[in-house]
């Protein structure tokens, strides 16, 4: 049985798989603000941003709308937007360079991790292997369980202390699957392999990955939760549709699975994060190639891999990566063609289907532009 993501997976953070389809490609810098203005309209969206690489530099980027509906103030394409699951594949990033420092293997199992938790988690749980989590075929459940939900936003704690906690309460239950017979996308094991991580290197996930590949991308802008100062209109806010109207709002996700989408970034430093992953022309030495090939293959019978579905389109040249986020205030969809050596970003600070369309002709515009001249 196939394990392909086909339709939107609608949890605490949206994965929706993107169909380009055929748009105007706008020409020069003006035709593309009023072409991402005439997209932005159509689908109401309070801000509508993009970012195109091409040969290992940003050759394009635009953007339109206010950071905050009911506030003049204009949206850049320097504002940081949240990334939802864009986060996983960060994660995933992460756990490659630990694996290729020896200090896990891809083979290694929750239990090897955590050998106090045997007896207090279910034991169908104790071979999931790292690869396997990454790859959601781990069994773990795409709705967490109710009551450590609960707690999980109470946010009582150090962000680690409330992961370790959240993942036991997790794995005391038994897997919504035998592990390794199905595909279920899985915030709850991306948590867990963040814990995982932490317990191996005795330091919370956030630091980790800011050290090791924040900083190492010169990602200056990436941090933790809604992106702006609270209060102020320095960033996009998120937006929630009502029945009373667009509401701007700044919430996120509890941190306790911040491994699968709590990360927010500017448009250019994601450009750099895909730019890393079009090696060998990043610039970059962070991962060798095999490790990086790893991260892009997914196992038999699925298109996930690790943090990245893998899709065939007419313009990739092989194969193209993608990945999109929302904590459903925000939305933001990624496109790779490494073998074209050209991605683009695209986001909004609302969710929904008009947030998914409206990136979705963004991005066929560019890639319209700058792989089918």
């Amino acid at each position: 049985m196939k394990n392909e993501i086909r339709f939107g997976i609608v949890l605490v953070s949206a994965l929706i798989v993107s169909v380009i389809t055929a748009s105007a490609a706008p020409k020069t810098p003006a035709d593309m603000t009023q072409a991402l203005e005439a997209i932005r309209k159509k689908h109401d969206l309070p801000a509508l941003a993009v970012v195109v690489v091409k040969d290992g530099r940003i050759c394009d980027r635009a953007a339109v709308g206010v950071r905050k509906s009911g506030d003049p103030t204009p949206a850049t394409t320097n504002d940081v937007f949240h990334i939802g699951s864009c986060t996983k594949s960060m994660t995933a990033t992460l756990t490659a360079i630990l694996i290729e420092e020896g200090k896990l293997r891809w083979e290694t199992t929750i239990a090897d991790v955590f050998p106090e938790l045997k007896g207090k988690m279910d034991r169908q749980y104790e071979t999931v292997t790292v690869a396997q989590l990454l790859t959601h075929l781990g069994g773990v459940p795409g709705t967490a369980p109710a009551a450590a939900w609960e707690r999980a936003l109470e946010q009582k704690g150090t962000p680690a202390r409330q992961r370790r906690e959240f993942i036991e309460a997790v794995l005391s239950q038994p897997p919504e699957a035998a592990p390794g017979t199905e595909m279920i996308y899985s915030n709850q094991g991306y948590a867990i392999v963040g814990a995982m991580l932490e317990k191996i290197t005795d330091t919370p996930w956030e630091t980790l990955v800011t050290a090791r590949v924040f900083a190492p991308l010169h990602m200056a802008s990436a941090g933790f939760g809604p992106p702006g100062t609270p209060n102020a209109v320095d960033a996009p806010w998120g937006h929630s549709r009502t029945s009373f109207g667009t509401i701007p709002l700044r919430e996120d996700n509890p941190p306790a699975i911040a491994p699968a989408g709590r990360v927010h970034s500017s448009l250019d430093d994601l450009a750099r994060f895909t730019m890393f992953h079009m090696q060998p022309n990043s610039g970059c030495a962070l991962l060798k190639s095999e490790s990086l090939a790893k991260l892009h293959a997914p196992p038999a019978g699925s298109n996930y891999a690790c943090g990245w579905i893998v899709v065939k389109r007419h313009w990739d040249g092989g194969k193209a990566l993608m990945h999109n986020g929302s904590n459903t205030m925000w939305y933001i969809v990624m496109w790779l063609a490494p073998e074209k050596n050209f991605s683009v970003v695209v986001a909004t600070n609302i969710a929904g289907a008009g947030a998914q369309q409206g990136c979705d002709e963004v991005a066929s515009a560019m890639i319209q532009k700058w792989l089918e001249k």
